[in-house]
């Protein structure tokens, strides 16, 4: 395996990418989302090992964060949510989604998803429960956790 050189500077270009304006995105009375979401780790060095993988999901809940103070004065209702797949970092994302005209898709419901699920190891001591919501789905390879807030969105 190649050694992941330039830590410093990817992981400042990381958190500087996270925390300005959010994307750019449409909050105005007229947008909407259909299943919009990114992915920070779009390269998987978060499969390289713990420290690296935790790095990028405190940026995900940094992101989230963010677009959940944006869309506080969206208008509208929505949905937003972390994902993080336990066997692939490169999978993590944060996802938005609303009432759109591409499909009658609002709310989402994803069906089978185990809302009394211990938290991961690699999520401990990240996410507190007295804030968050955290769901367990397995799919036939992958276990994949949705983590919600309590307070903000409509829930999965």
């Amino acid at each position: 395996m190649k050694k992941f050189r330039g830590k410093r500077r990817y992981f400042r270009n990381l958190w500087r990418e996270t925390t300005a304006e959010p994307y750019n995105l449409d909050f105005d009375k007229e947008g909407w989302f259909n299943l919009w979401h990114t992915h920070l780790d779009f390269y998987g060095y978060g499969n390289d090992g713990l420290k690296i993988r935790r790095e990028h999901i405190k940026a995900h809940i940094a992101l989230y964060n963010r677009l959940s103070e944006k869309l506080s004065t969206f208008g509208k209702p929505y949905q937003l949510w972390m994902e993080f797949v336990e066997e692939d970092a490169s999978l993590d994302s944060v996802t938005i989604h609303s009432p759109n005209p591409a499909e009658d898709n609002f709310p989402l419901t994803i069906v089978n998803v185990d809302w009394n699920c211990p938290v991961p190891k690699f999520l401990k001591d990240l996410i507190n429960l007295n804030e968050w919501n955290v769901g367990h789905y397995k799919r036939v390879s992958t276990n994949s956790y949705f983590i919600q807030s309590k307070n903000n969105g409509v829930k999965l």
